[in-house]
């Protein structure tokens, strides 16, 4: 129970009769989203939601509303504080096509895995239908698909440069990053002050807004990034302003500002990285870990983390073309040792738990309590991992196999797995524990992410070197028959990358048939918005601002991509099956 005695309810409400039987005769906060709700710790609404209801707000969840009347939006009346407004756990844009532009026919978010359930540019058309329903209601956005496109940006699918994400969609604030504080503190001001100062706006971390004038916007310390009219004049300036957003994440204590016309984007600094404790309480929230009651078939994202527990935020590996670290940051957020067991034992006493944990990970599972000793204020790098490891990047690889030990001990677990994927240079620094990632938490197949051969592409990636690479493909499949298993490398590769040519591409062709591998599914590069490598497709300049190859027309990027098929009728994708181990082909 919360200080306002707002009780955490069974499910958070959908509806009016839900409403009534909680004793709510009003909601505090709406939240809107493209993705069913499943009361999930991995769910950005149903974590959101939890979070807000123990600091005593009642909150309700309008989930994949129709998006041609705002009817939907009314069904539990008008909020008293705000409405929050995200696309869901992916930009609407990458959940509905392909590399290629091709529609996608599925979506793992929506019950029945049905694609169509929710529109184009989600955060705008949302963002619109609150404005419908509540004249006057302020309204916050949020998630992957606001926090890419805060600043000027590249849109793949329209091939065009757009502007901040909160001009187009009219909202009054931006959360970007995992945003449950920002949140917090905007609900919080809202409840003072329906029309807060840029003042007031400007002491929450981790939010954006836009003021109405560059004097407005008269914050320190503070950096510019060129604006909109600079880039669209000069397109290498908007690689230059996604290196800066870069470093605004790393450094911590600056504002970002980025001008519009006479209207200025100001971006506030990052919010301190969640200690134990804190990311604690948050998985210690009563979730349900089930789709909501009302929805008639299951929902498939759900089931593919039905049995895994998230242990971490954040990945210090800075690959130029990552959304999700420019989204969580490098730093590492992790949970402690006594909260992930608590969480297994939520999972081994339902019913339908068959003994298997599909995966105990983050974004970069051996990360887990991973630590920086340097200064952010002088790091200067735009990766812990690249060119090297950092020798300031602490990690925690054994005590993160004394926990996966842990886990695997209990009476009712039969299998531990890391299905989140390994850092194999990181790996390599700590052999005991690279033994047991190999010999007791691989299952058959383990995931790492090479992404290419050749070291001219794999510098523009911030990728380390193939030699490294087969270095540790050279340990795996040794210890693996030594331990007496059959197990293969799951590598994840991708084509038409900035910078990448067809002999590049031959290349990287060559060097699997060198290694028996015939992958099924490779990811041709998707230009994501916001990203260093998106900036650099668009520009067609490196960081240095020297002239780079892009393959940019369909026909260029499908030429890359199906050199590494023998069957061209393959479909895009991740997965690579290797086919046989080194060491077996050797011997052969």
């Amino acid at each position: 129970m919360s200080v306002r005695g707002v009780v955490q309810p069974p499910f958070l409400p959908m509806s009016r009769p839900e409403m009534e039987r909680l004793g709510w005769r009003e909601l505090d906060v709406l939240l809107v989203s493209g993705d069913a709700y499943v009361d999930h710790p991995s769910f950005a609404m149903a974590l959101l939601g939890r979070y807000l209801v123990s600091l005593g707000y009642r909150v309700g969840l309008v989930c994949q509303p129709r998006w041609d009347t705002p009817q939907d939006l009314l069904a539990m009346g008008r909020p008293r504080l705000l409405a929050g407004v995200g696309a869901g756990a992916l930009d609407s844009m990458l959940a509905h096509y392909t590399a290629f532009r091709k529609k996608r026919h599925d979506d793992a978010y929506t019950p029945g895995g049905k694609a169509g359930a929710r529109p184009n540019r989600a955060v705008i058309v949302y963002t619109n239908l609150v404005r419908q329903a509540f004249p006057g209601l302020p309204v916050v956005i949020g998630g992957i698909e606001a926090s890419l496109r805060r600043y000027v940006h590249y849109d793949f699918w329209s091939d065009s440069l757009r502007r901040p994400l909160l001009l187009d969609a009219k909202a009054q604030v931006l959360v970007y990053g995992m945003g449950e504080r920002a949140l917090g503190e905007l609900c919080q001001l809202y409840a003072k002050n329906s029309n807060p100062s840029v003042e007031e706006l400007s002491q929450i971390p981790g939010i954006a807004f836009m003021a109405s004038s560059p004097q407005a916007a008269a914050l320190e310390p503070a950096q510019d990034l060129p604006s909109w009219e600079e880039i669209q004049g000069a397109p290498p300036l908007v690689v230059q302003a996604a290196l800066q957003a870069e470093r605004h994440l790393q450094n911590g204590e600056a504002y970002c500002r980025q001008r519009v016309g006479e209207r200025v984007l100001v971006v506030t600094p990052p919010p301190p990285t969640l200690e134990s404790a804190a990311m604690d309480g948050l998985y210690r929230l009563p979730f349900k870990r089930r789709a909501h009651p009302s929805y008639g078939q299951p929902i498939p994202a759900l089931e593919m983390i039905r049995w895994s527990i998230t242990s971490h935020r954040g990945c210090g590996g800075g690959c130029s073309f990552c959304s999700l670290a420019l989204h969580q940051g490098r730093p590492i957020a992790s949970r402690s040792a006594r909260s992930i067991a608590a969480e297994l034992e939520l999972i081994v006493s339902d019913p339908q738990f068959k003994g298997s944990i599909s995966d105990v990970g983050g974004p970069t599972a051996n990360m887990w309590q991973a630590k920086c000793s340097a200064d952010p204020q002088k790091c200067k790098r735009a990766s812990c991992m690249f060119p090297s490891v950092c020798p300031h990047f602490k990690d925690a690889q054994t005590e993160y196999v004394k926990l996966l030990d842990r886990l695997s001990a209990h009476p009712k677990v039969k299998h531990v797995r890391i299905a989140s994927g390994v850092r194999f240079d990181l790996a390599l620094r700590n052999l005991q524990a690279c033994q047991a990632f190999v010999g007791r938490y691989t299952g058959g197949q383990m995931k790492i992410a090479p992404e290419h051969s050749q070291p001219g592409v794999l510098r523009l990636m911030r990728k380390p070197s193939i030699q490294l690479m087969d270095r540790f493909l050279g340990y795996f499949y040794d210890y693996s028959r030594r331990v007496g298993k059959e197990q293969y490398v799951v590598p994840y590769l991708m084509s038409a990358f900035p910078g990448c040519t067809l002999e590049d591409m031959r290349s990287l062709a060559r060097w699997l048939r060198q290694r028996g591998w015939s992958p099924q599914q490779v990811q041709c590069f998707i230009p994501t918005p916001g990203t260093v490598a998106t900036a650099m497709y668009y520009a067609q300049v490196d960081t240095q601002g020297k002239p780079l190859y892009v393959a940019r027309s369909d026909r260029e990027r499908m030429e890359q991509h199906y050199l590494l098929f023998p069957n061209p009728k393959q479909k895009d994708s991740r997965k690579a099956k290797p086919t046989s181990s080194p060491s077996r082909r050797k011997r052969r």
